[in-house]
């Protein structure tokens, strides 16, 4: 019965990636408004009953994507601290950063977001996303002074969404593991201490 089960949730599974991708691979040519469910089944080589069958509406797929891609990045940024309470720079290595692999399993939807006006403003989001990321988790991140939090946290924020953009703008020449070989040598550079305590409000 279980092995029944899981032959379903992979079907289900299936249909559902088929017609995210399918969506945003229309989306690159079509604007959202002008994409019809008749083009989405279509592309994706399924049928309308199997896209009744998990959404009302093409925007339910949509909603779904982007609450893919906000949950992915969020579990991928934290993931060097996630069972930790400090996080020693010196020895964190690029294997443990898993931003850049969040980035390349979503490759065509960041490739739409760089190279299309489709997602207005989902750049922003990311970064936002980045930068509460770093005010909440990170605070040794911000150092004690003059320096305004929430500039440098946003500065963090943009120089990594900066490398995204490269990325994508370069075609992923780079592999996952590159970028964050590169990351980590650019944070260590500018660090003049070698732990940064990780608060998951735990």
């Amino acid at each position: 019965m279980s092995e029944k089960i899981n032959y379903i949730d992979r079907r289900i599974v299936k249909s559902k990636n088929a017609l995210k991708e399918a969506l945003i691979s229309l989306m690159k040519t079509k604007d959202f408004k002008e994409i019809t469910v008749k083009d989405i089944v279509e592309y994706a080589q399924l049928n309308r009953g199997t896209f009744y069958k998990h959404y009302q509406y093409k925007e339910n797929i949509l909603d779904e994507i982007i609450d893919d891609v906000t949950t992915d990045l969020i579990a991928s940024y934290r993931e060097p601290y996630k069972d930790k309470d400090k996080v020693e720079l010196n020895q964190l290595n690029s294997n443990a950063v898993k931003v850049f692999d969040h980035v390349h399993k979503y490759a065509n939807f960041y490739t739409l977001i760089v190279h299309s006006n489709a997602l207005t403003g989902f750049q922003n989001k990311i970064c936002h996303i980045l930068k509460e990321l770093i005010l909440n988790d990170l605070t040794d991140l911000i150092p004690n002074g003059n320096i305004n939090k929430e500039l440098i946290a946003s500065y963090h924020s943009y120089a990594i969404f900066g490398m995204i953009m490269e990325w994508v703008n370069g075609g992923f020449t780079y592999s996952p593991n590159y970028m964050a070989e590169q990351l980590l040598a650019i944070v260590k550079n500018g660090r003049n201490y070698e732990t940064i305590k990780a608060n998951l409000g735990k």
